[in-house]
């Protein structure tokens, strides 16, 4: 087993900057989540580990060892991707142990290392069949099956449910969560879907542009992030933003967006002074906006606010309206008791212990 270290990691393509001094300490046993939008450099973080693509500046480290001249097959990684790649003409039995031979493992040890992953993966009773004979979800279990065989101190896995169907990838996560506690091996992980990342990580690492913008628990991501990109992109529905500018009055201090204003709590206000008459954006998730009627008990500081429904999507255990307020929209996830419908007013409650204040130039949070 090993732990993962990038230490100042450059990669260009060409004049192309796509790592930028990337460092991420990954201990020993870990599930570190790689997440971020297209073309943020988390895929090409996986493949220059793997080694199939050469760093430009930095090293990266295998437990001990510095890896940036040692060939691929020779790192003890796995790597599974979002294409399964199965051999069509094989059998699931020798799609899995396929790189075992290479290796000229003993046979009885191959027999041995195969049927073991075929049953902590539920696909034993597949063994015989042809990939074509296969699922989806059976064909990722294949995958997965193949890089378990060869025991690897790191296991790399690059959009491995992007070709799943949702209640498919739904399943596939968990039962990927369960093999890395099972395995006891470090699991880096890329993904785009922040969801994925919120439920299967220890440690998300959020990236942008080829820079690494947060490293931190899911709950730290959520409840404090760094900068307004990253309180943008974990959260499902995105947080709401608004422009607005900080302004002292009798009672404290109030975020103005121009169609409304509402009260930053005190035990927020500190360190705020500096930024007062001075424009910010205002953030504040749809969960933490309520109807009024049917605010949580023992939830503090609500700010209320009138609006109008221009939407409703009921999904069951809540309701998300969207709404309107002046000139700005914005979506709550309201209590599914709620009467909001298209076309009607509402009387809302913003839970302003759990708002975000963004500066305007740096995009830093304030709060």
């Amino acid at each position: 087993m090993a732990g993962i270290k990038f230490d100042h990691v450059d990669k260009y393509f060409g004049n192309v900057h796509i790592l930028k001094d990337l460092n991420i300490d990954i201990p020993d046993k870990e599930f570190l989540v790689l997440v971020g939008p297209s073309g943020c450099g988390k895929s090409t973080a996986l493949r220059c580990l793997a080694g199939l693509e050469e760093i430009t500046n930095g090293k990266i480290m295998i437990g001990d060892r510095v890896v940036n001249d040692v060939a691929p097959k020779d790192r003890d990684i796995a790597m599974v991707f979002q294409s399964y790649a199965l051999y069509p003409h094989m059998s699931i039995y020798d799609n899995m142990a396929f790189g075992l031979k290479l290796r000229k493992t003993p046979k009885n040890e191959i027999d041995k290392r195969v049927k073991e992953a075929a049953e902590l993966l539920g696909i034993a009773h597949l063994l015989e069949r042809k990939p074509k004979a296969l699922s989806g979800g059976q064909r990722q279990r294949v995958a997965l099956g193949r890089a378990i065989v060869r025991d690897p101190a790191v296991f790399l896995m690059d959009e491995p449910l992007s070709n799943l169907d949702a209640k498919l990838r739904v399943q596939t996560r968990a039962e990927i969560s369960k093999l890395h506690l099972r395995l006891g091996t470090t699991f880096i992980y890329v993904t785009h879907d922040q969801v994925e990342a919120m439920t299967m990580g220890t440690r998300i690492a959020v990236m942008r542009d080829g820079i690494m913008q947060q490293l931190d628990s899911p709950q730290v991501l959520y409840r404090k992030p760094t900068n307004m990109f990253v309180a943008g992109f974990i959260g499902s529905p995105a947080m709401n933003f608004f422009e607005a500018t900080l302004r002292r009055g009798d009672g404290g201090l109030t975020v103005d967006t121009g169609s409304f204003a509402a009260p930053v709590p005190r035990q927020l206000q500190e360190n705020l002074g500096r930024h007062i008459d001075r424009p910010v954006y205002f953030g504040i998730r749809p969960e933490d906006v309520h109807d009024a009627q049917f605010v949580p008990p023992g939830t503090h500081d609500i700010a209320p606010l009138d609006a109008s429904v221009t939407v409703t999507e009921n999904m069951g255990a809540e309701v998300f309206a969207y709404v309107q307020a002046g000139q700005k929209e914005f979506v709550g996830k309201l209590d599914p008791r709620t009467r909001a419908e298209p076309g009607g007013g509402i009387r809302l409650g913003l839970d302003m212990a759990n708002m975000h204040l963004f500066d305007r130039e740096t995009e830093l949070a304030l709060v």
